[in-house]
């Protein structure tokens, strides 16, 4: 158990209890870690807004985003779930684990993509012009760097929760990471 319960329907709020209600009618269920923001009066629908905004980089980048920056940040129950987001959007179990190493060799632009973001990830933004040349070279453009630096920002933000909470991680896990792709 963890020192920060996962909160029930009847334990929030009734502004977060439509966004549970929201959430079980699309996904079926309220995932633990969206549950734990509902600890906040605003955290869960200003994150939910944040996620579902707009951007420049189709679902499929978002994930490839998503996946390198929960394994920069080590977050079990972020793998975990984009792992299984990665497979609906078309990704097979190997591309997968190719791009939570840092790369995506089956896909030039992408693999610029999640090249850049796990320099951004793991540089805390400090990446340099020959990182920013790259990406851009791939054929992204200024627009989609904001947009790349935005989905960071937000999947750092339930990494970082999951961290400090241990919520229990309630998608099918992520498998581990060889010793040469988690050290490439």
């Amino acid at each position: 158990m963890t020192a920060i319960p996962v909160p029930t329907r009847d334990d929030v709020s009734p502004a977060n209890q439509a966004i549970f209600d929201a959430l079980n009618s699309k996904l079926g269920f309220v995932p633990n870690l969206y549950a734990t923001m509902a600890h906040s009066e605003n955290a869960l629908g200003s994150y939910l807004a944040l996620q579902n905004a707009k951007s420049s980089i189709s679902g499929k980048a978002r994930e490839v985003v998503n996946l390198v920056v929960s394994q920069v940040n080590d977050c079990a129950y972020c793998l975990a779930a984009h792992t299984a987001l990665g497979g609906m959007v078309g990704f097979t179990p190997e591309q997968i684990v190719e791009i939570r190493g840092g790369s995506a060799t089956f896909d030039g632009k992408l693999d610029a993509l999640a090249r850049f973001t796990r320099s951004v990830a793991e540089k805390r933004g400090h990446v340099g012009q020959d990182a920013v040349e790259a990406f851009l070279g791939a054929g992204w453009t200024p627009e989609n760097l904001v947009d790349v630096i935005v989905t960071i920002g937000d999947k750092t933000v339930t990494n970082y929760l999951h961290a400090a909470t241990e919520v229990p991680v309630d998608f099918p896990a992520a498998p581990e990471l060889s010793p040469a792709i988690a050290a490439e």
